[in-house]
């Protein structure tokens, strides 16, 4: 294996470790989920810091990336549904602004023969968005093991309710705007 390799290796190790996190979690054992999960996390960032640093960025690793990412939490908010840690409402926040990026993504590159170099970049908003997703799993397992944690849920539930809203809408303005390019380009 070329190292160019080992950020998109490092995200298939994170995609792999769902399957475990999320068994952990519907067996309620939380402890063992959240150093999982947190495994996961390192995964994350250095996949990221070895693209950047070695200049191992590429098309592949910019769709994978994000991909085991949205793997990665999407099936953990779904356990933490399942075992009722997590509300459907802000479940299905998530669920919807997923499904407009997606959407979004696979309208524009299907429309639009990119060129190898392009590179998806999340936008500011959806990077903070991301990085507070995570740690309300983080949260969510900490509260299952320090109780005196729960006050702060439903503070935390709204502000990555308005934090993934804000998000949703920050691509549904770039898809437009993308798609506005795509046709006056024609």
């Amino acid at each position: 294996m070329s190292y160019s390799m080992l950020p998109n290796a490092l995200s298939i190790i994170r995609i792999i470790l769902t399957v475990p996190i999320v068994i952990a979690l519907l067996k309620e054992q939380y402890l063992l989920t959240l150093l999982l999960f947190l495994l996961a996390g390192i995964t994350d960032a250095l996949d990221g810091w070895i693209a950047k640093q070695f200049s191992f960025q590429s098309r592949l690793g910019s769709i994978l990336d994000p991909m085991a990412d949205k793997i990665l939490l999407t099936c953990s908010f779904i356990a933490l549904y399942w075992v009722g840690i997590m509300p459907l409402w802000l479940l299905m926040i998530i669920f919807v602004r997923d499904v407009i990026i997606v959407a979004g993504a696979l309208g524009y590159f299907l429309g639009e023969i990119s060129r190898d170099s392009d590179l998806l970049e999340p936008s500011l908003i959806s990077k903070f968005n991301t990085v507070l997703q995570i740690a309300l799993v983080i949260f969510l397992l900490l509260i299952q093991i320090y109780t005196e944690l729960n006050g702060l849920r439903d503070m935390v539930f709204i502000v990555v309710a308005t934090s993934t809203g804000l998000s949703g809408a920050d691509y549904v303005l770039l898809w437009v705007k993308k798609f506005i390019l795509q046709e006056s380009k024609k």
